[in-house]
């Protein structure tokens, strides 16, 4: 079906898929055993053709603003989960391979400022892309098409520091590069929260072409040599940020112009109908001169942005959606169908402590069997990673989680021995050190190496819920709950 092919089978298919779609019935997950990460899903182009009703005109999202054969569709699943599809031309990668190599890159980014990748089909000519679809329109909308109100300043604040934490987890992810970003390419969730599309992150997007054909919006750089540059992707978002100040499309050297000028007032949205600070709006066309500088060098980066931003920030404390007057469209975490063993319970609950204690009582139990080691193996360096390993475990006894995570991860950086339980422990460290992206990888990496383990799936659980993922939390928690009950039933006692 696929073009790319595992060098190893996954023996749980899509149950072990982290973020896979639940459901699914028909799809494969490919396993991407050397970048030491879970399972991607593939879709068939069946699967996807169905879940789009036959690619019908009337599920046509377009997302990017794109037409055919570069559109983005509404689909749902036979689990009834909604999901955005992307699907490409059959030029757009001629090389199944890196596509597949592409998309699984992609999909390691998650966070909650993104729509993320769940999954993607690489069947035969067909090239698509499958992530989460958001309810509640794009950026474009609600800021020039809109019908009952439009977004008032501090949402629009709000949009602009989303969007430059997306960009920033990206940059500290090694992805800085983003393509073609634009306010068509700002979704909102079912919360109203604003995420960036993940289909910007791809190399190829839009059949190779990084920027629309709209020259005024374009880096300049961009225009001599046609690479897409981390200062590139700045440059754009000073583009959306004008758009978020104005309310229109105000080609960027007008806007710099104008601001130089000091005549902001001229530049803002009238809409808001002088209900903003003008010492808010200040920074922020600032902040957008910065960004859209000609020479690269003089722009700020995505650290720069986020730290000018957060500060602008008011009615932390009010949700998305009632700032935007719309309705909350999100469900009710479902409920565990499972009976919840203590551990279950105490990540349901978020009880840290609790997952400590059992975590100590547990000790290395469920490592037997993960290192076989010959006499010759038993070096110096060996003692040396086992003694970090025991002074981890002497300091995660006493809850002094910060060493605890030096120790381990002296030991896991050594890379001798491989040891689940050393990751779940790190993970655990990580969520009382308030790291919840570092522990989603650690819980992560001990599923990798025992993909059946309840323990690792309970702590993904936690750090899901910990990065406000509570659907995929909730998911997580009942499959967790599911391989405990099997283990117990099958005899090898509890996890």
């Amino acid at each position: 079906m696929g073009c790319f092919q595992s060098s190893l089978t996954n023996p749980r298919s899509h149950s072990s898929n982290l973020f896979a779609a639940n459901g699914a019935d028909k799809s494969a997950s490919v396993d991407a055993v050397a970048g030491g990460t879970p399972p991607i899903s593939e879709f068939s182009f069946s699967e996807l053709k169905s879940a789009t009703n036959d690619f019908s005109s009337e599920f046509i999202v377009s997302e990017s603003g794109e037409k055919a054969p570069n559109v983005v569709y509404r689909g749902r699943l036979q689990n009834n989960r909604w999901i955005a599809v992307k699907k490409f031309s059959k030029l757009a990668w001629p090389d199944g391979t890196q596509f597949a190599e592409e998309a699984r890159g992609v999909w390691k980014l998650r966070h909650k400022r993104l729509a993320n990748l769940i999954g993607y089909c690489c069947d035969g000519d067909e090239r698509l892309l499958v992530a989460e679809f958001m309810p509640n329109d794009t950026l474009t909308k609600h800021l020039f098409h809109w019908e009952n109100q439009t977004l008032e300043w501090a949402m629009r604040l709000r949009i602009a520091l989303y969007i430059a934490e997306a960009l920033d987890y990206c940059s500290s992810e090694g992805r800085p590069l983003y393509h073609d970003l634009n306010a068509y390419r700002v979704l909102f969730d079912e919360n109203g929260d604003p995420r960036l599309s993940c289909f910007g992150l791809m190399k190829n997007s839009s059949d190779g072409k990084s920027y629309s054909t709209n020259l005024a919006y374009t880096p300049p750089e961009y225009l001599r040599n046609g690479r897409v540059t981390p200062e590139s992707v700045v440059f754009s978002f000073g583009t959306v940020l004008l758009d978020l100040l104005s309310g229109k499309h105000i080609p960027p050297s007008h806007a710099l112009d104008m601001i130089r000028g000091k005549n902001i007032h001229l530049l803002m949205d009238s809409h808001l109908e002088g209900n903003f600070s003008t010492e808010e709006a200040t920074v922020a066309f600032n902040l957008a001169s910065q960004c859209l500088q000609y020479e690269p060098r003089e722009r700020p980066n995505t650290k720069d942005l986020v730290a000018t931003l957060a500060p602008l920030q008011n009615k932390a404390d009010v949700p998305s959606y009632v700032i935007m007057g719309i309705p909350k469209h999100r469900d009710a975490p479902p409920t565990p169908q499972h009976p919840l063993s203590p551990i279950g319970d105490a990540c349901a609950r978020m009880d840290l402590t609790a997952i400590h204690q059992i975590l100590v009582m547990t000790h290395y139990k469920d490592d037997e069997g993960t290192n076989e080691l010959s006499f010759q193996e038993w070096t110096q360096q060996m003692r040396e990673i086992l003694e970090a390993r025991k002074r981890g475990d002497l300091a995660f006894r006493d809850k002094d989680f910060k060493a605890a995570i030096d120790c381990y991860s002296q030991f896991v950086d050594v890379g001798t021995m491989i040891s689940p339980t050393v990751f779940t422990r790190r993970s655990l460290c990580y969520l009382f050190c308030d790291q919840p992206d570092a522990a989603l990888r650690d819980a992560m990496q001990a599923q990798c190496v025992y993909p059946d383990w309840s323990t690792a799936f309970y702590l993904q659980a936690v750090s899901l819920s910990k990065l406000d993922m509570h659907k995929d939390a909730a998911d997580m928690l009942n499959e967790a709950a599911q391989l405990e009950e099997k283990w117990q039933q099958s005899g090898r006692g509890s996890s």
